[in-house]
């Protein structure tokens, strides 16, 4: 049977610790970045007249968008081989990551809004031409994901130490 080096089993600890502080920060942090986006597209949707149903409806949404960087983490970790490729990207994980968002974005809206009609959008909302799904909710895919890593990697950094 092979014995740990001394420390071994605390070293798998941290790193199992740090990985889940980082999950839990990305997924806030996302949250959080998404939801004042969510409340800003909501006159482009039918149905969110009222405040009260607006706040809720896009503080669930955010909630989902949370889950969606989540998978980008997921995908580019898969992919790029590294957990923590968001820190230190480079031009293969911004690529990665805007795939993933398009592929995401374009997705989720596409059966919301074709296959489930869990939402409709008003005549204001631009449309990706040859899809009919809402631009601004797939541009949010875009270019949210890239802002909430940059600042999830600042404090990974601060918070893992020297690399």
């Amino acid at each position: 049977m092979r014995r740990r080096a001394p420390g071994a089993e605390t070293h798998r600890r941290s790193h199992w610790g740090q990985l889940g502080s980082t999950v839990a920060a990305i997924f806030v942090v996302a949250v959080l970045g998404n939801y004042p986006w969510e409340l800003a597209q909501s006159p482009l949707y039918v149905g969110l007249e009222d405040i009260r149903t607006t706040l809720w409806h896009c503080f669930v949404a955010s909630l989902g968008d949370g889950l969606m960087i989540l998978g980008i983490v997921a995908v580019g970790g898969v992919i790029l081989r590294r957990p923590a490729w968001f820190v230190r990207p480079g031009v293969l994980g911004i690529g990665v990551m805007l795939m993933v968002g398009l592929v995401l974005g374009v997705t989720v809206e596409w059966v919301a809004v074709h296959v489930l009609q869990r939402w409709a959008y008003t005549a204001r909302m631009p449309r990706v031409p040859g899809l009919d799904v809402g631009l601004v909710p797939v541009a949010q895919m875009l270019i949210l994901p890239p802002l909430i890593f940059r600042l999830v990697a600042v404090w990974y950094r601060r918070s893992a130490g020297p690399t």
